[in-house]
């Protein structure tokens, strides 16, 4: 009886794990990004790698409004759960691609003027 409550508790435990691990805040290097969110070496348009919306929160850690919204992206991260997924890149570890999501949308921003 005892080994059973114990499988119990262990088939418990990875159960949560896995599920907080589904409602987190996913930090992303560039490797991961060309992954989960687009390769931009082989698309040079834009094409979204995942199932389910995103945000995509491109921050710096001394940036004072960026840990102002952390906490927020953390909660509507909970409350959404698995229907939604945010993503977190540092753009000062990941420069070269916090350069091209800024060209991107200058681009953009520029053919609507």
């Amino acid at each position: 009886m005892k080994k059973t409550w114990i499988l119990l508790l262990i088939f418990f435990s990875a159960g949560i794990l896995s599920y907080a691990d589904a409602q987190s805040v996913k930090n992303l290097n560039t490797k991961e990004f060309k992954v989960q969110i687009w390769d931009f070496e082989k698309n040079k348009d834009w094409k979204y790698l995942g199932d389910k919306p995103a945000i995509i929160d491109m921050y710096a850690t001394w940036c004072p409004p960026c840990k102002k919204l952390s906490p927020i992206l953390e909660e509507i991260q909970k409350e959404y759960g698995d229907k939604l997924q945010i993503y977190k890149v540092d753009v000062d570890k990941e420069l070269a691609l916090a350069q091209l999501i800024t060209d991107i949308i200058n681009e953009k921003l520029e053919v609507k003027k």
